[in-house]
């Protein structure tokens, strides 16, 4: 079997082939990124070998057209954090960077790691509506942020007592602004009034498209997955990270693989008679961040979190990494939720969801093969005859 390492672009994708056993370098190719060139690089890897795999860089704004053709197609695809490609590099005797050398160290951090290790591509179109959504509210935020930042320093000259009562957070609210821009509209005209009665006003339009993305948000995710917004400390924000970065939870063979990619799953640093865990500092920061404000709104407000901290701290755990046993705990329980069929899916006569169905790859051109079997479903600890997760858990 090969491993197809695919370095994604806006016009063109490098690919690199190598053996999946040894490593060794099948072939290269550089195709145009649109239909015809997809048609042609699936007809190059079938020429190459009957089993294959497709590595592609975890960057769905350029490979998410590829991930629809391959898929469409049979074949069998697995995404790969732009880290784990990084670290492949390292180890190559080659120096330098270009295309062909990033796909050649997608395609080998594969085959070093085992295809087993990665998630398998699953194109989830709810689920990318609300990352869209919300990765449209975060820019909008950042832009807040910084139009705040520039206006504070304008009313630092203008009029330091306002702008030293003015806490943070308070240019979000209109009432503020419309103080502000009073005391300011006091003041002889000038370039510098003039720039900050301009930046009240665009602060004006950001407050209400933020506020408008978190009412779709709220709708959406209420629509789609009601459960996460009943667990405490799991606003509307916190659940669309949790569905927009997971992407389907059908591409996660386990619960032990979702902990891995929300870096939760505990590291070992262990020496002699001592046992012991670090921080993981992989996986996706967002879904880390977002089992992180669950945890710490638990940890405040929840009694039985408190007991369960009280207790691993009790058992010798400092406080940091009761908190992170906390985290690997609530990553297990959302693995749960997130397998469940979403409410706005209809359900098929044997209980199981109904799959969206996937796009025709480059106008049904593509030659007919066999389908690729179903990849298997998550591992839940509580049924029996399923294999255990050899991923070191902390309960």
């Amino acid at each position: 079997m090969i491993v197809i390492g695919a370095d994604t672009h806006k016009g063109s994708h490098a690919l690199a082939a190598v053996d999946e056993g040894t490593g060794k370098v099948r072939g290269h190719r550089e195709i145009k990124a649109d239909d015809a060139g997809h048609l042609a690089a699936v007809r190059w890897a079938r020429g190459l070998d009957d089993g294959r795999v497709w590595a592609i860089e975890d960057c769905r704004v350029c490979s998410r057209r590829l991930e629809q053709a391959l898929s469409a197609a049979g074949e069998r695809v697995v995404r790969v954090p732009p880290q784990r490609m990084g670290a492949s590099r390292k180890g190559e005797r080659e120096p330098g960077k270009s295309d062909p050398i990033d796909a050649l160290a997608v395609a080998r951090a594969v085959v070093k790691d085992g295809v087993e290790e990665f998630p398998v591509a699953y194109l989830n179109e709810r689920a990318m509506e609300i990352r869209l959504l919300l990765d449209h509210r975060q820019d909008l935020v950042a832009d807040r942020t910084r139009t705040v930042n520039r206006l504070r320093w304008h009313l630092l000259e203008l009029c330091p007592e306002l702008e030293a009562s003015l806490k943070r957070g308070a240019f979000n609210h209109a009432r503020v602004l419309d103080r502000v821009d009073r005391r300011l509209h006091k003041d002889p005209a000038g370039a510098r009034v003039r720039i900050a009665r301009e930046q009240i006003a665009q602060l004006r339009g950001l407050n209400r498209q933020i506020d408008q993305l978190h009412r779709e948000l709220q709708a959406l995710v209420a629509a789609h997955r009601p459960r996460l917004l009943a667990e405490q400390g799991c606003g509307a924000i916190v659940a669309a990270v949790l569905i927009g970065h997971t992407a389907g939870n059908e591409r996660f063979r386990s619960e032990a693989a979702f902990g891995r990619q929300t870096g939760t799953a505990p590291i070992p640093c262990s020496s002699g008679t001592r046992t012991q865990h670090r921080l993981n500092r992989g996986g996706d920061r967002q879904l880390n961040h977002a089992l992180h404000i669950i945890a710490v709104t638990r940890a405040q407000r929840d009694p039985t979190t408190k007991e369960y901290l009280a207790r691993k701290e009790a058992e010798g755990k400092t406080a940091k990494g009761a908190l992170r046993s906390l985290k690997r705990h609530l990553a297990r329980h959302f693995h749960r939720l997130l397998s469940e069929p979403p409410a706005d899916q209809q359900q098929a006569t044997n209980g199981k969801p109904t799959v969206e169905a996937q796009p025709a790859a480059i106008n049904g051109k593509l030659p007919e093969i066999p389908p690729r079997p179903e990849p298997r479903g998550p591992v839940d600890p509580n049924i029996k005859g399923q294999a255990p997760c050899p991923m070191v858990c902390i309960s």
